[in-house]
């Protein structure tokens, strides 16, 4: 029987530990248009729309659900892996204020932390290699890894496997679009939290079953680190 505490730490991260700055809708402008969807007019506004819905969800699913043909989609995909890894470089990346001290604050009380993404896995190694974070956590997973992407459970379920957590109510999840807090509530995850630094807001997150909404992961490391007993 689990004896309650949290021990393990699921943490997205654009827009939750990642300060996005606008790449993902930059990279998907320059994505949109070379899979062929109009620069200006209803089609380019209305995937504009959908892909700021599903923030946080595998962008490979996003692109197939927007184009409905896996030539077009995986030449979206593509597309958009290549402009956002050059935004990178070209732009740069930044932690979230305080969301190293965070993980870092979790892992020396004993929580594991487990990083995840919509992203594909490449681009979440330039992430992780442009913020030097490649020994941050205890575990990264990008979609690919676990099977499927959010809002459904995969990434969640395949952490606590992997870091050989007991039960479901040992697990915290965080993340800042409605996507996360799907995933976190499939998967059975006893903290199912959204930040306000991200994507969604307050009642976005709130409708979608967050079960605490916090101003960013700092306060989410706090929630779980009080909660231990």
């Amino acid at each position: 029987m689990s004896n309650r505490n949290i021990q393990l730490a699921v943490l997205d991260m654009a827009g939750t530990t990642v300060a996005d700055g606008g790449l993902v809708l930059r990279a998907f402008d320059i994505a949109a248009t070379a899979a062929g969807i109009e620069t200006e007019g209803p089609e380019r506004d209305r995937a504009r729309r959908y892909v700021l819905d599903t923030m946080g969800q595998s962008k490979i699913a996003v692109f197939r659900a927007l184009l409905g043909d896996e030539d077009r989609a995986q030449q979206g995909n593509l597309a958009f892996e290549a402009a956002y890894d050059a935004l990178i470089d070209e732009v740069g990346v930044t932690p979230i204020p305080g969301a190293a001290q965070a993980i870092d604050a979790l892992r020396t009380a004993g929580v594991k932390v487990t990083l995840t993404t919509g992203f594909s896995r490449g681009t979440q190694d330039r992430l992780l290699n442009a913020l030097g974070w490649n020994d941050i956590a205890d575990l990264t997973l990008a979609p690919s890894q676990a099977g499927r992407g959010r809002p459904y459970p995969d990434m969640v379920l395949t952490a606590l496997l992997r870091l050989r957590i007991d039960a479901v109510d040992q697990v915290a999840v965080l993340g800042d679009t409605t996507s996360d807090i799907g995933s976190g509530l499939a998967a059975g995850a006893r903290i199912v939290a959204g930040t306000l630094t991200g994507a969604h807001d307050k009642d976005q997150l709130r409708a979608a079953g967050a079960t605490h909404v916090l101003p960013s992961v700092g306060e989410f490391a706090e929630l779980i680190l009080a909660s231990r007993i």
